[in-house]
């Protein structure tokens, strides 16, 4: 297997079809099909099942489509990382991102990094934290912004900023009338809830309830935020959910549950046992002295400016 056989798969096992594949690849259709076919005698297995219009994947090539992006992702960043040892600091980053407001502290980082060092480039990747961590483990991220807590027997990391836990609720629910920007846990006992699906989490969610003597009327678990924000603009239930920085929307009403409040904390982290690369050193002692001044001056940085900051003595969930 070259690497030009295992570009040429992986566009086939993304598109499906060999017509559009081709075309994608610039090459015409039988030297694709004929690849393709080579490929699995060199393996010995079929890799796809040929239909009349669609392909579709075997076991073994849903394999080797994960492995080969995996291979042609590390053979594009030592190439990256070769080219930049004569020259400017330059090369890849591969980073995963969790919703809420990582994703912001991340435009941070590299528009901060940008300027010192503009010829790094930036693959970015966004899921739920087991998601993230995934990918990580297979090689596909380099490191990854994801919420707290986390299993520092197996990662490095070091917090880089905190929010508080929201109730999202549509404007047609009667609690969204209520002045202020703050609702009682107790609240929302008893409403149909839009929570995130990560398993520690739902728990998490369910002793926080006990302190009001109460369990929560999960109604939806959810890993995107974005589908939170479309079953509460329904009015279909409430969404326990970070604070975050968005573009703000018209049917929804975001309010800082208090009584007892709970935080949430992110942390930027690597895999022990991986050396990172100088390019990812430089980038991770940048976000490392971003943060720091970060928790020690929060209201000088743009993304705080009319929002909310937990006391430091906030519970974290």
């Amino acid at each position: 297997m070259d690497l030009r056989t295992l570009k040429y798969f992986t566009v086939v096992a993304e598109e499906l079809n060999i017509t559009r594949a081709a075309e994608r690849l610039n090459i015409s259709q039988p030297p694709l099909s004929n690849q393709i076919k080579a490929l699995e005698e060199e393996l010995g297995t079929q890799l796809v099942v040929r239909g009349k219009r669609h392909l579709q994947l075997t076991e073994a090539g849903t394999l080797l489509y994960r492995r080969a992006v995996q291979i042609l992702n590390m053979s594009e960043k030592t190439k990256q990382e070769i080219r930049s040892l004569d020259s400017e600091l330059s090369g890849f980053i591969s980073i995963g991102v969790v919703e809420g407001r990582a994703p912001f502290f991340l435009a941070q980082w590299i528009a901060g990094f940008k300027e010192e060092y503009p010829g790094v480039q930036y693959r970015l990747w966004n899921g739920s934290s087991d998601d993230v961590l995934e990918r990580m483990k297979a090689g596909l991220l380099d490191i990854a912004v994801i919420a707290s807590p986390y299993d520092s027997e197996h990662l490095h990391g070091f917090p880089v900023g905190r929010e508080p836990w929201v109730a999202l609720i549509s404007k047609e629910h009667p609690l969204a009338q209520g002045e202020g920007n703050t609702i009682p846990l107790n609240a929302l006992v008893g409403e149909p809830l839009v929570v995130p699906a990560r398993k520690s989490r739902i728990e998490a969610i369910r002793s926080w309830f006990r302190e009001v003597d109460a369990e929560p009327n999960v109604l939806c678990e959810m890993s995107n935020y974005l589908d939170a924000v479309a079953l509460t603009e329904r009015n279909v239930g409430i969404s326990i959910f970070p604070q975050t920085t968005y573009t703000p929307n018209s049917l929804l009403v975001s309010k800082i549950i208090t009584d007892t409040e709970r935080q949430i904390e992110y942390s930027l982290v690597w895999l022990k046992g991986r050396m990172l690369t100088e390019l990812e050193h430089e980038f991770v002692d940048f976000v490392r002295d971003f943060a720091e001044d970060y928790s020690k001056h929060p209201h000088n940085y743009p993304i705080e400016i009319n929002e909310y900051i937990p006391p430091e003595d906030t519970k974290y969930m």
